[in-house]
């Protein structure tokens, strides 16, 4: 079953790679990940890292507090 937090954070990162006009594919290059890992986050399939939200972070020019905003609400 989806947990909340991981349906938030996912659609931070769908919310913010659009700001950026990015597909999965090219944030997962950015961010050196797979883009079918992309696409799991997105819909809450995975239980992403710390590493890797800092890579997503990175990827999308944005902090982690900022991409982490609204997620834990």
């Amino acid at each position: 079953m989806k947990t909340e937090i991981l349906k938030k954070f996912g659609q931070r990162v769908r919310e913010e790679r659009l700001k950026m006009g990015l597909s999965q594919e090219e944030l997962a290059e950015k961010a050196g990940l797979h883009r079918t890992y992309i696409g799991m986050i997105e819909r809450a399939e995975k239980n992403i890292t710390l590493i890797n939200i800092g890579k997503i972070a990175i990827a999308l020019a944005i902090s982690i507090e900022d991409l982490l905003k609204g997620v834990s609400e």
